[in-house]
């Protein structure tokens, strides 16, 4: 019997800027992540609603589109999936004492591709 390798890690990729979303998207694709899109906090909502694989949602701040911005998402999410790491980006400035859920990272933007993919690497393997 072959062991079939091991799946992709799932990242749900939460950008409301085109052209960041894509480099991100790109940057993750290329390190072996499946990437999954979405422009604002409320598709990401439904994203997680209708599937049960993604292993980690990345989100930016700043969204006007939707209902919340990136903070109010990661701390929904850690309450309702509380096994989906949370990495939020934004070059906004520094989140406040209250803005990130337990657990969650922060990388200011622009970020680099190498600290995106390393910071993600490692909380797919903590949750493998």
């Amino acid at each position: 019997m072959t062991q079939q390798p091991p799946e992709p890690p799932v990242v749900l990729l939460v950008e409301d800027d085109g052209l960041l979303l894509m480099e991100a998207s790109d940057t993750l694709s290329e390190a072996g992540f499946t990437v999954v899109e979405a422009s604002h906090a409320d598709k990401a909502l439904k994203v997680l609603e209708n599937r049960d694989d993604v292993e980690v949602l990345m989100t930016d701040v700043d969204m006007p589109q939707g209902s919340m911005d990136g903070f109010a998402l990661a701390r929904l999410v850690a309450h309702r999936w509380p096994a989906i790491p949370v990495l939020v980006v934004s070059g906004m400035g520094t989140p406040g004492p209250h803005d990130m859920p337990d657990g969650a990272r922060f990388i200011p933007k622009p970020y680099e591709p190498t600290t995106l993919v390393r910071t993600l690497r490692a909380f797919t393997r903590r949750a493998a």
